[in-house]
This record gives C-alpha cells, structure tokens and sequence, in this order.
C-alpha cells in the first residue's frame, strides 16, 4: 500500500530555486555557457540541463500521465552518472555539444517547470515527494558548482572577467583562540526529521581523544609565509601523492593566485585583485592543506572532531578540509536503483570537507552534512582549519 500524502513542496518553492540557478547564470555571454576547459568542470548550461533532467526523468516520466519528454535525446546528453538509467556523454566530452542551444536549454526548463506545476496541484504518493525534495536539494548542489565552473572558466580567460553574481570572502577573526575539547564518546550522524543525505545516518557513537581546534580559518597572510619560507619546495612537509602532483602540476600556490612584479594577485568573481591579507585562504587541495598543517606544527581536524565542536564554530566561509577518508557510517545503506549511485559509489580515494561556502545556497548546510572531494581538486570553495597536535 503506498502512502499518499498532501503535497508538502508547494510550487513556489520549487520554482524558487530553479529560478535561482538561472540567476547565477544570468550575466553570462553566449559564448560562456558551452565552455569546458578541463573534465572537471561542466559547462553551465549542462548543469541548466542536468537539473532539469532530474525532474523529468526521476518524477515526470515515470509519474505524470500522457506526460512527453521535450526531447528524447536529452536522457543521453545530461544524464551524469547514473548507470542505472543508461548510457550518457562521456563527462570531459560535455564541452563538445554547441546544440542543444542555451536558449534551448532555457525552453527545456520552462516545459519541466510547467508540467511539474501541474503535477504540484495534486496529492502525492511519499515516495515520490521524497525525490521531488532530493531533486530540490540535487540543483542546490549544482547551483555552488555552477559558481565554482563559472569561476573556473572566466578566470583562465587573459581578460579576467566579472560576473553580476557576487559571492563574498569576509575578513577572518584577528583574535585565533583554540577551544579544548575532552576526550571521550561523542554522538556523530543526522538526528531529526528534515531533509539529510543517506551518507549522513546511522547515528552512531564515536571515540575522540582531547583535542584543540581553532576558532578561526588560515588567512592569505599566514599561508602566504608558508609560500615564502619555500613550503611547495620542502618534500618532508608533503604527502608522496601529494608531493608527485604539485611537481608534475608545477603547483607553487593557491588556485588563481600569481605573482606580478614581486606583488600576488588573484581572481575573483569580483575581478582580478590583489591578494587581501586578512582573507581565508582559498582554492588549496587537502594536499596543500595538509603541508600547510605540518609546516605550522599543527594538523587538520578529523571530520567528527569538526562535527564536535561545530557549534562554537563560526564556520561558512569555506569547505574546510578535514583528516578523514569518505567511508560509509555503520549501518549505512544504499538505496535501490539509481538514486543509490547518489554518495555511496565515490565512497573510496576521496576525502571528507565539512561545513559549507559562501556560494552554498541559504538553508542548504548543516554540521552533519559530509560534502566529499578527491584530495588533488582546487575548484571548490576550499579552506583550512587547524588542530593543534
């Protein structure tokens, strides 16, 4: 028996935040949105698309009578990863389609927004809600990799270019403070009945001994004395992986940072700048967050410890790096089908960031939430906080 309930996702909402994707979008040439300049990065108009995708393949399809698919072969263009579904774009060959149009792309999510409107007015079985609300916070996730592809690609262009979307980098505490925490057993995993991940259950007790972690992330004054006292050229501060991917990457400082005439600048959405000394430091990899770590005497903090002390922490302004490989909680599970290819299949060779950035969407973070990367990537809204050893 399926359990029907009273639409708890009101249209409004949901169309909330698709419009909010567009935005982002918003101040975009034509000629931005096809770009893709290494595999990691997506054009925006694939993530327009995927998101779209989503709707109509997991609800709309499969829920909405007599409902017709925009275009057939949209399945194969913007599925990602989803096995389960069939075949899709190889990911680095996403930057290759120039058709569809961006104005088709556009049209695409006025046919799916319309037809989900409709399908919005009526009572729905539980289960479908449940993928409505994972569709919901899915686009959440593209709209701050959206930010991070769009950074990507204007700011490996020589004129540097701006968009009308601003996300901000406020100044860190001048005051560092490192809170002591006692040692002993510490509740970690999502309690409650909103919205989680299935990498955020079970609930579960975990063992921590004392530790000490800042108030505070590592500024762009303080890594840059790393950078001066030539830590991306002492090999003891770095993991071997680590160490072979900064020397084959010729890697002597963050993402988007270079030296003009003895002076850093870097790129930001908001131009190109001169280095702001008080600023978290950004765009570094768990490897360069790691020798940055040793180099102070000092290391990164495991997820859980993260987690413990999340509550006195002012945290938001970054991904912060922790000490912890993605694993699966115990008593962790995975759903049937393709939803369940969602977070448990890149459960290996990836490392834990908690928190949230500055260009993660109002509402969508949470202390238990386990955002997850492989330890070489810069892209993201990354950042570093201390433990002392």
């Amino acid at each position: 028996m399926q359990i029907v309930v009273a639409n708890p996702i009101t249209f409004d909402r949901f169309l909330k935040i698709r419009r909010r994707s567009v935005e982002i979008c918003k101040s975009l040439q034509p000629e931005d949105v096809s770009v893709q300049p290494v595999d990691f990065v997506s054009p925006p108009k694939w993530h327009l698309a995927h998101t779209t995708w989503f709707f109509e393949q997991f609800v709309l399809t499969k829920n909405k009578p007599a409902y017709k698919a925009f275009n057939d072969d949209f399945a194969y263009y913007f599925n990602s990863y989803y096995n389960n579904v069939g075949e899709r774009v190889l990911r680095a060959n996403r930057g290759l389609m120039t058709r569809p149009t961006f104005q088709d792309i556009l049209d695409y999510r006025i046919h799916v927004n319309q037809n989900m409107a409709e399908f919005l007015e009526n009572e729905v079985q539980k289960q479908v809600y449940d993928i409505i609300e994972i569709g919901l916070q899915h686009e959440q996730q593209h709209q701050e990799l959206l930010i991070y592809d769009i950074k990507y690609i204007l700011g490996h262009q020589l004129s540097f270019p701006t968009i009308n979307f601003q996300v901000t980098l406020n100044p860190e505490l001048d005051n560092e403070i490192f809170t002591h925490y006692n040692e002993g057993l510490y509740r970690i995993g999502y309690e409650g009945e909103d919205f989680c991940w299935d990498n955020e259950l079970g609930n579960h007790n975990v063992y921590i001994h004392d530790f000490e972690i800042s108030n505070s992330l590592v500024t762009n004054k303080t890594f840059l004395d790393f950078i001066e006292d030539n830590g991306y050229n002492d090999f003891n501060l770095w993991h071997a992986d680590g160490w072979d991917f900064i020397k084959k990457n010729n890697i002597n400082c963050p993402l988007y940072w270079h030296k003009v005439d003895g002076t850093w600048y870097y790129y930001t959405i908001g131009g190109y700048k001169e280095v702001q000394l008080n600023l978290p430091v950004s765009h570094v990899s768990f490897y360069e967050a790691s020798a940055f770590a040793e180099w102070k005497g000092m290391r990164l903090p495991t997820e859980f410890e993260w987690e413990v002390a999340s509550s006195k922490l002012n945290y938001g302004q970054l991904w912060e790096w922790t000490n912890s490989a993605y694993l699966p909680y115990p008593k962790y599970t995975k759903a049937e089908g393709a939803i369940g290819e969602y977070n448990g299949k890149f459960m290996v060779n990836t490392m834990v960031m908690r928190g949230s950035s500055i260009a993660t969407p109002n509402g969508h973070s949470r202390p238990t939430y386990r955002n997850f990367f492989t330890p070489d990537m810069r892209w993201q809204f990354s950042g570093i906080r201390l433990v002392k050893k």
